[in-house]
């Protein structure tokens, strides 16, 4: 791995930063100019030392070249390349655990969540909370198909799990650092971050916002895509499927029982005979479907237990590149085994 920075001539130290935003993004060329742009106006309008930590999630065209060139008076720009792509969820920690800020702010590189709300967040920080939820209050550019299911996921996913997770809020937040260290000391490698974001409590605040649509190109979240990131949210923070399949079993075998009792006194007192085929059919694929359906979420665990038990790291970082706010400057690089 290599690791360059550009360290001021005048002082061997880094000026820790008020405020640090993590930028995660995967083939973004088109929008990245703009995204920077607007995150350092917004960054700007704070009058305080910040940094802006880009994440390329294993980017396959121009992106991580245009951050490379990006440049701040103020601010201090870094680039951390991961060797390939690991997913959203990984990028985020992996820029959550550089980070140096008194408060990290999240922000996706397709400019759907405002930079410019980044002040009012700051303000409610300031005000004493430790977590910042921005709730889409509208959902521009997206599907009457994609806003129902997202829906339901929500209500289902608060339903199943212990921790409560605020509706309509995705990555878009700030957290304080204590929030932070917590979360960058959790040993899970599989993660659903917003469950993560939540799990630590605290003093925390909802402010409302519409989200726009994205300012150019395709949205790299397909149906297959968000489907398993809802199946992680629930069996990463919730055993309630597992209950819910053993009380499944137990309200199908009483029925079964009570079936067997009807069917035994019809024949024995009024001489009906059995049913034959059909109905034998449908008993056979009702207690099938719901041992498949029980497996099925036992194996989701099992190989959440098998991801855990390997200890495989949760990403790895191929290139860091760190530019502080200065005009002179000079590089230093190191490289790593």
């Amino acid at each position: 791995m290599t690791v360059i920075h550009y360290i001021s001539p005048a002082s061997d130290k880094r000026i820790a930063p008020l405020i640090s935003v993590v930028i995660p993004f995967y083939n973004e060329e088109s929008v990245i100019q703009a995204c920077h742009d607007r995150v350092v106006a917004a960054l700007d309008n704070l009058r305080a030392h910040c940094e802006i930590i880009y994440i390329d999630d294993g980017s396959s065209d121009d992106s991580a070249k245009m951050v490379s060139e990006l440049s701040s008076e103020l601010h201090d720009i870094s680039l951390i390349r991961l060797s390939r792509n690991f997913g959203k969820e990984a990028a985020m920690s992996a820029g959550i655990k550089a980070t140096r800020g008194e408060a990290v702010v999240l922000l996706d590189a397709d400019l759907q969540d405002p930079p410019e709300l980044i002040s009012d967040m700051v303000e409610q920080w300031q005000q004493g909370y430790d977590v910042v939820d921005m709730q889409r209050r509208e959902r521009l550019g997206e599907s009457a198909f994609k806003r129902y299911t997202a829906a339901i996921f929500y209500k289902v996913l608060n339903r199943l799990c212990d921790v409560p997770i605020p509706e309509n809020v995705g990555d878009f937040r700030l957290l304080d650092r204590r929030v932070v260290d917590t979360i960058n000391d959790l040993p899970e490698r599989t993660r659903f971050m917003k469950g993560l974001f939540a799990w630590p409590g605290f003093r925390r605040t909802v402010l409302q916002f519409d989200r726009d649509p994205r300012l150019a190109g395709q949205t790299k979240w397909n149906t297959s895509k968000l489907v398993n990131l809802a199946v992680e949210g629930i069996t990463s923070f919730s055993t309630k499927p597992l209950r819910l399949a053993t009380f499944a079993g137990v309200a199908t075998a009483l029925g079964a029982a009570a079936m067997a009792g009807v069917v035994l006194l019809k024949t024995l007192i009024w001489g009906d005979p059995v049913a034959g085929y059909p109905s034998m059919i449908l008993v056979v694929l009702i207690l099938g479907s719901i041992q498949l359906l029980s497996i099925g979420l036992m194996g989701e665990y099992i190989g959440r237990l098998f991801i855990e038990s390997k200890q495989r790291p949760l990403y790895l970082v191929d290139t860091h590149f760190t530019a502080p706010a200065t005009h002179s400057s000079k590089a230093v690089t190191e490289k790593t085994q």
